[in-house]
């Protein structure tokens, strides 16, 4: 019986969440546009969709609640009782790389962006030039994110300085985006901003506070967040830097 009233709590926080985004779009539709809505989009498929968008997104974070940040937070926990850094550090990389791959924002943008940079001629043409690109931006990325998980996990377990460590990152991707091809610089930017999305976020910060909790002498407030700046800032620079020094090789084997 909670478990049915906590989900229709959260049913209703996800309609009054995504009331602002319909009120938006139907203002500037039926108002500023003043045109009506497209013969291909019906308003029974109109409705049908908006149910499935609130439906989607209610049992989304009713899972997160039940099973992703419980998870995360338990093997954090174990990893320190289990006294072993080492693996650790190869669970942070994993659970970073394996997140980032699977996430669907990433998969899109990476596919749109093979198409783009063929249409720019710095690949071949061809279907199988577009999806090896798509599929090494994809890899690059995850391997950034696995490597950003890596050093959140360590900054934890050494008491480093959060800001320091963030500014650091952008100074060398302000100094990167000055080197890299101009062609790059944009699909770089963007890569950082779809690595943090609906797979990685939860995973990422469940990580991050369930092992700042289980360190003594740690903040969970403090010290548990923060996990989710690197992973949006070493995307930028990995991409950077595959734009200066991969760019021609995929370019070439294309």
């Amino acid at each position: 019986m909670d478990f049915f009233i906590s989900l229709s709590r959260q049913l209703k926080e996800s309609l009054r969440d995504l009331a602002p985004v319909v009120l938006v779009m139907g203002f500037f539709q039926l108002v500023v546009v003043r045109q009506p809505l497209p013969d291909s989009l019906a308003l029974l498929d109109l409705v049908l969709g908006l149910v499935f968008v609130v439906m989607g997104l209610t049992l989304f974070i009713k899972g997160l609640e039940l099973g992703l940040f419980p998870i995360g937070e338990n093997l954090a926990h174990a990893f320190v009782q289990k006294g072993s850094v080492s693996w650790l550090i190869l669970f942070a990389f994993a659970l970073g790389f394996g997140s980032t791959v699977a996430e669907p924002a990433l998969i899109a943008v990476a596919a749109r962006a093979g198409e783009v940079v063929s249409q720019g001629g710095l690949i071949g043409g061809s279907e199988s030039a577009q999806q090896s690109f798509a599929f090494i931006l994809r890899m690059v990325v995850a391997v950034s994110v696995g490597t950003a998980v890596v050093v959140g996990v360590v900054r934890i377990l050494k008491g480093w300085p959060l800001h320091l460590m963030i500014i650091g990152g952008y100074v060398l991707v302000l100094l990167l985006t000055l080197l890299a091809p101009s062609e790059i610089i944009g699909i770089a930017y963007d890569s950082g901003g779809v690595t943090t999305s609906t797979i990685t976020v939860p995973l990422v910060t469940a990580l991050g506070v369930g092992l700042a909790t289980a360190i003594k002498g740690r903040n969970p407030m403090l010290d548990g967040f923060g996990l989710i700046a690197f992973a949006s800032v070493m995307p930028i620079i990995f991409v950077l830097l595959f734009g200066i020094f991969g760019l021609n090789f995929v370019a070439g084997s294309a």
